[in-house]
């Protein structure tokens, strides 16, 4: 690294350097000056330290280091990235999608064109994409390097700053002003004043600096570690141990693993219960008459959380021991060893079982011939009737609905539940010569060419209450937690003080005032202004409201 030394105090600079860090003695003369040179006002900005990505670009680490450094960029990858977040909320995750359709086809059915376009994009699974992760990524990398190419020389700057200063760079401060035949005594009372004002007084040979809220200055780079822990959250919540985001659906009397728990741990639904507001209670009429149906109140599901005993393999039927009950409500989940179960949603009077009859389909009483009923969770293949009659299910619909090339099933779950079934007898007792009918909720029709012999009928059917629990488990909360709090403390530490320099310049003919702030000048002018009061010392000017008034 080349060095430039100050032919006025000795002091070595790297490269780049706009102020010596010692004297401030200003080393180039117009290339980082406003204006001109003998106008213009000394460019403070990181005290007049060298930056790396603005002194070198030769080396490939060069090239990289300054494209991250660049504040442009790092916008530029946070607007990206909000924009595909964004986008990627338009239709649901593939996990989150309620419906046994394979993706490339759930979309498409669900949202039409803009829904495959969505699949064929990726946007199905963005926040787990590589290229979303390398967004994400892209932005803490410019943080830190953004971060680290300003606050290295700022620091350097800082700490090696002393009293005694070159008379160019008191010149050409902002503020600055002054005095002749100035005694010893008011420079005493303004320093005095300074003092009680908290400035810390520094001196050397009879020059002063008086300096406070140093501190301030390190605000943004406190805002840009938050940053980085909030993004190192953010990014451990791709691995699975770190964080858990599912969802489970559990019918009452149903025991069902709780996903993402590797099959150790098991809730049963023992009663899901639906409370609504008095519609007749004055103080919610209102709200019901607008809303058009009755508003819930409460929603909760008693549950009973089991796990596997250590004993029991996989695959085999689970020795399950009791280790909470517990009811769940809407921000009142079900919490055991790290895991929480969230009142999410439910499904009132989803249909467990549908019961038939078969009876001959010109008879007008409908006698029946036999019935038989369909468990809709673990439906059989086939079913066996007196006098040889035989119905077999051909194909089930869960959740049909009818399109253009034929029916389909938009979910898994039996909401609106039909089936296409063959009816045997003993003179029709093979596949193609059996009676095909699609029957439902609301539907039977025959799939049989000509007038068919048979006819099955809804009889009865049976009905329950479904809960829908999300299952969450969030190791990466600390992180985000932490970093969010450090981050305002940046923001309160950089918006609520700011950095105030104040340098006395003993002369020949009396005394020079210079001063500096990073924001805030009316306040600081304010401060030199109490602390020369009562004394012979002129108040500065400010240089750049007088270059303004000229233009």
């Amino acid at each position: 690294m080349r060095e430039i030394k100050c032919d006025y105090c000795g002091h070595s600079n790297p490269e780049g350097t706009v102020l010596c860090e010692s004297c401030g003695k200003p080393i180039e003369k117009n290339q980082h000056l406003n204006g001109n040179e003998d106008q213009a006002l000394v460019n403070m900005r990181y005290d007049g330290s060298s930056r790396r990505s603005q002194t070198y670009n030769k080396t490939l680490v060069d090239k990289i280091w300054n494209f991250f450094s660049s504040v442009k960029v790092g916008v530029w990858l946070i607007v990206v990235t909000l924009v595909a977040s964004a986008i990627g909320t338009i239709f649901p995750q593939e996990d989150l999608k309620q419906s046994q359709l394979p993706a490339e086809q759930f979309y498409e059915v669900e949202y039409g064109i803009l829904g495959k376009l969505y699949y064929q994009l990726g946007f199905h699974n963005l926040y787990s994409s590589w290229w979303y992760m390398l967004l994400v990524s892209g932005i803490g990398i410019s943080i830190v390097i953004a971060s680290l190419d300003r606050f290295i020389p700022l620091y350097r700057s800082l700490k090696r700053q002393r009293p005694k200063r070159h008379h160019m760079f008191m010149q050409k401060q902002r503020v600055f002003g002054a005095t002749e035949q100035v005694s010893e005594a008011d420079k005493d009372q303004v320093v005095q004043k300074l003092k009680r004002m908290r400035y810390k007084i520094t001196e050397e040979d009879g020059h002063i600096l008086a300096e406070k809220n140093r501190f301030s200055r390190w605000g943004p780079y406190v805002n840009h570690i938050g940053l980085i822990l909030f993004l190192l959250g953010a990014l451990l919540r791709f691995i699975p141990f770190m964080y858990i985001d599912d969802f489970v659906w559990v019918r009452e009397g149903e025991t069902k693993v709780i996903p993402q728990t590797d099959d150790q741990y098991f809730i049963e639904n023992k009663d899901f219960i639906l409370e609504y507001y008095d519609e007749n209670d004055e103080r919610y009429k209102e709200a019901i008459e607008r809303n058009g149906a009755p508003v819930p109140k409460n929603y909760q599901t008693n549950a009973v959380i089991y796990k596997r005993s250590d004993d029991s393999l996989p695959g085999t039927e689970a020795d399950l021991t009791v280790v909470k009950e517990a009811e769940a409500r809407v921000n009142e989940p079900i919490t055991f060893d790290g895991y929480s179960l969230f009142q999410s949603s439910y499904q009132q009077n989803e249909f467990t079982e549908l019961t038939f009859k078969l009876h001959e389909a010109d008879d007008a009483d409908e006698t029946s011939l036999g019935e038989f009923t369909v468990n809709l969770s673990e439906p059989q293949e086939t079913y066996t009737l007196p006098n040889g009659f035989k119905v077999e299910i051909d194909e089930y619909f869960p959740d049909y609905k009818m399109e253009e090339d034929g029916p389909t099933s938009l979910s898994k779950y039996p909401k609106n539940p039909a089936f296409a079934m063959r009816v045997y007898t003993k003179e029709k007792d093979e596949r193609e010569e059996a009676e095909v009918s699609f029957v439902g909720i609301g539907v039977n029709i025959s799939a049989t060419p000509g007038e068919r012999e048979y006819k099955l009928g809804l009889v009865d059917f049976g009905v329950r209450d479904v809960t829908g629990l999300t299952v969450t488990r969030d190791y990466t909360l600390p992180f985000l937690a932490l970093g969010g709090l450090i981050f305002m403390v940046g923001v309160v530490q950089g918006m609520y003080w700011n950095h105030r320099r104040i340098w006395i310049q003993p002369r020949e003919e009396g005394i020079w005032i210079a001063a500096h702030t990073n924001k805030n000048w009316f306040g600081v002018k304010r401060e030199i202004e109490k602390a020369l009061e009562g004394t012979s010392i002129q108040m500065p000017k400010d240089q750049q409201e007088l270059q303004d008034d000229e233009v």
